[in-house]
């Protein structure tokens, strides 16, 4: 045969050499994969070796905190939002270690000026950043405080700062300097009576710097201290960083779990694209691989053929595509910044690991796709494989349709899950059944494609000879006109259902929240409300209900279903005063009774946690605070509106029990006929004060990150559809200049070729758009059952219409640059420079 004396080596590189236009929409396709995937990579991979720096810690040796994680089995930690606590015996037993030269303990009380917010410290702590006094003194009395050099403050200046909503008058007795003062927040000292007071754990230590004898390195120390106290977590050098801020270990789990599932999705994105480019590709060297198989070629040998090309350019497309991809890194990081799901002091981490496991998936989905796309021409008879080189494929292979009914049938029935389990979990299945869709649209575009044009056609052919041959082709080449739909449906889907999951969660709680606050005012104070700013609330004349609210974090135990093994679930924990409760909000009890919430025995769910957790009144919720304290409750309540006001309900006063702060945020307040008054009163006093209506729905900041994520990804992924477009239009188009040039010889004016392509493309970009919107509408209906129970979904029209109409527009243009571009050479030299 020929191919057994021929070389391989030899075939690709002619290959490669005679057919580049065939190759440049893979190389492409891939290229941009590899930058995603390794973009994505350091993004996972820093948050697991990336983090802050230290600012106030920068003098201790070891840094020690309680754990801000709860441990998963089979699965990621669960970042705690609030500090977890230290064991009460951890500074003494700390201290007799060997190798402990000197433990100072750290507590923060964050108080509010003028200028905002500022953090307050007992004086001892300053030697864990390296401060001394400047000029003055120390802080000794109640109302004496020490200010750093950068303050605009002198000795003897009288400063007002508040906590909790309750004012109070500090003189400055001391300047305090440091080498590197920290810059995040303004800081304070305090003396360590004065903490105490403010403090609701009364002072104690909830950081310890630890300071190493000589001869003992920070590192043994830090292995000593988690020895003996396993459930804290002991930090060296910039790792300190991950102790002092409490939001490190939040961006750490956002960046893997943002990075991991928009990796996967890119992944999947990048399947379609390269199988679509590659199967061009393959289409339109047909006649090659007939001849192949003519003259004795074997399916194998074929397959390791297509293999081989596709690798080789593949590889080189990887290489190139992997420094854009650290670029992209940094630039997805400034988006992640801005929509604070990460702070702007996070250090990302960069290795070769992102490249080498971004190039291997990419190279694999590449292997993959050309062995899909090389098995028509590799198992063709001969005979036919000639026959197609001149028309195409005709039909689809029956396992194919098939697999395509079967997928489309599994991605509307997902859609359906939502009908019969309500809640975010059943809204989150509702919008993976888009991914099965799209798939089954893949597999059976042709014939979808072909049917629709078939019934379209009826109509094109009458209105001029341009619809006319525009509908003959499309019916002709179903195939090639499918994979230049399929990329502008799957933007279209993705765009649409991305859009719409945020869009109806956040419009479903604010609607909740407006129906469920039925207080007069919102009032709340910078930091939050203390004790005292609560009594001072309620001290106002015209009050007369006060419910303070706290809102903050559980991770929760529960099976899922069909599991064994125990998972944990965050959920927004609120927390009320239940002898008000029932004149300021309307959770929509259903069952129990909220009366009952009288301490960490008792908790009420919603609707949504019921289902996710599998519990019911009267049942066992075990989980833990956002601190990390375990606790078991009874379930006394079911409520409705968990999306305005959280999945979980306690009573408020254990809630801010277990919060950093122990401020409530804000107290929803009645005044009855006085509300002006209360009003001005209340803001005089210096608390923001608002309406009741104006109320923040719990959990909206955690929902509008994860918007600002959704944001992000669906613009990098409908960028990278983009120009998969571009790529498969000029690619499709590009293989027609030789049909092209038969039409102007036979003597149709290249004005009249340019309309059949305009209408052409009018007919993909509609085609495109129906598939799309079509594809789109059972998970979002499904989405919007879940999350409200109204069939209707809630989309925001100006982007939907946006995401709709760039994409067909991109189809309409890119046609037009690929019509030219096919056009250029005279008729007569296109006709004969291929046999």
């Amino acid at each position: 045969m020929a191919t057994t004396h021929l070389g391989f080596g030899r075939l690709v590189r002619a290959d490669l050499r005679h057919n580049p236009g065939s190759f440049v929409g893979v190389a492409v396709s891939v290229l941009v994969a590899t930058a995603l995937i390794t973009g994505l990579g350091v993004l996972v991979e820093s948050g697991m070796r990336g983090g802050l720096a230290p600012e106030r810690y920068t003098n201790a040796d070891v840094i020690v905190g309680g754990s801000q994680a709860v441990d998963v089995p089979e699965d990621l930690p669960v970042p705690l939002v609030e500090r977890a606590s230290l064991p009460d015996d951890a500074a003494d037993a700390i201290a007799a270690l060997p190798g402990v030269e000197a433990v100072v303990a750290d507590v923060t009380v964050t108080l509010a000026s003028d200028a905002g917010p500022i953090e307050a410290h007992p004086w001892s702590a300053s030697a864990l950043s390296g401060f001394e006094i400047s000029s003055g003194n120390a802080p000794s009395g109640r109302d004496e405080v020490v200010v750093t050099a950068s303050s605009t403050a002198a000795l003897g200046d009288v400063l007002t700062l508040s906590h909790g909503g309750d004012r109070a008058e500090y003189r400055v007795v001391g300047i305090a300097d440091a080498a590197t003062e920290p810059v995040r927040i303004g800081h304070v000292f305090l003396s360590e009576a004065r903490i105490a007071q403010l403090d609701s754990g009364n002072g104690d230590a909830q950081i310890l710097g630890v300071f190493a004898a000589d001869g003992t390195t920070p590192q043994a120390l830090a292995d000593a201290i988690t020895e003996r106290f396993p459930e804290v977590t002991a930090q060296t050098g910039a790792g300190r960083g991950d102790v002092e801020f409490l939001d490190s270990g939040a961006a750490r789990a956002s960046l893997v779990s943002i990075g991991s599932a928009f990796a996967g999705t890119c992944l999947l994105v990048a399947m379609f694209i390269v199988s679509g480019t590659l199967s061009l590709s393959v289409q339109s060297r047909r006649r090659d691989f007939a001849l192949l198989r003519a003259v004795g070629a074997s399916s194998a040998q074929v397959h390791r053929l297509v293999a081989r090309e596709v690798l080789t350019v593949s590889a080189i497309a990887a290489a190139i595509g992997i420094v854009p991809g650290y670029f992209l890194a940094t630039v997805l990081q400034g988006a992640f910044v801005q929509a604070g799901v990460i702070p702007g002091d996070f250090a990302l981490a960069a290795s070769p690991i992102p490249a080498a496991v971004a190039a291997l998936l990419v190279l694999g989905a590449a292997w993959g796709a050309a062995r899909i796309a090389a098995s028509r021409p590799a198992k063709i008879d001969p005979i036919e494989a000639l026959r197609e080189s001149a028309t195409g494929p005709t039909s689809l292979s029956l396992g194919r349709l098939i697999t395509g009914i079967v997928f489309a049938a599994a991605g509307l029935s997902i859609s359906t899950v939502p009908l019969v389990v309500r809640g975010q979990s059943a809204a989150g299945a509702a919008a993976g059944a888009s991914i099965i869709l799209i798939i089954a649209l893949a597999l059976l575009g042709p014939v979808l494609v072909s049917f629709t044009v078939r019934f379209i056609g009826a109509v094109l052919r009458k209105t001029s000879a341009a619809g006319f041959l525009a509908s003959a082709n499309g019916t002709v080449n179903a195939r090639r006109l499918a994979s230049a739909i399929t990329p502008i449906a799957l933007g279209i889907s993705l765009g649409l259902v991305q859009l719409g999951a945020p869009a109806m969660i956040a419009s479903e709680a604010n609607a909740q929240t407006q129906a469920g606050v039925i207080s007069q005012l919102r009032v709340s104070a910078p930091g939050g409300l203390s004790d005292e700013g609560i009594q001072l609330i309620e001290e106002q004349s015209g009050v007369v209900a006060v419910n303070p609210v706290t809102v903050s974090q559980a991770v929760l135990d529960h099976h899922e279903l069909g599991k064994e093994e125990i998972t944990r679930t965050a959920l927004v924990l609120q927390g009320i005063d239940t002898d008000a409760a029932e004149s300021t909000m309307d959770l929509q009890v259903k069952e129990g009774s909220l009366d009952a919430l009288a301490g960490a025995g008792e908790v009420a769910l919603s609707t949504d946690a019921r289902q996710t957790l599998g519990l019911d009144v009267g049942d066992t919720l075990v989980g833990r605070f956002g601190d990390g304290v375990p606790f078991e409750s009874e379930v006394v309540a079911i409520y409705g509106r968990g999306l305005g006001f959280g999945d979980i309900t306690m009573s408020g006063e254990v809630v801010r029990q277990h919060t950093t702060s122990a401020l409530s945020g804000f107290a929803l307040v009645n005044a009855g006929d006085d509300v002006e008054n209360v009003r001005t009163a209340l803001t005089d006093a210096g608390f923001v004060v608002g309406g009741g209506s104006g109320a923040q729905a719990a959990g909206a900041d955690v929902r509008s990150q994860q918007g600002w994520v959704n944001a992000v990804a669906l613009i990098v992924i409908l960028g990278y559809i983009a120009i998969a477009v571009v790529n498969t239009l000029m690619m499709a188009t590009g293989e027609r200049s030789r049909e092209f040039a038969l039409l102007q010889l036979i003597g149709a004016s290249r004005r009249q070729v340019r309309g059949m392509m305009r209408t052409e493309a009018v007919m993909l970009a509609l085609i495109a758009m129906v598939f799309g919107v079509a594809i789109a509408i059972p998970p979002l209906i499904g989405m919007s059952m879940g999350i409200s129970g109204r069939p209707i979904p809630t989309l925001p029209l100006l982007q939907s219409l946006i995401v709709i109409g760039s994409m067909c527009a991109l189809a309409l243009a890119a046609l037009a640059v690929a019509t030219r571009s096919a056009m250029r050479g005279r008729p007569v030299e296109e006709i004969g420079s291929r046999q």
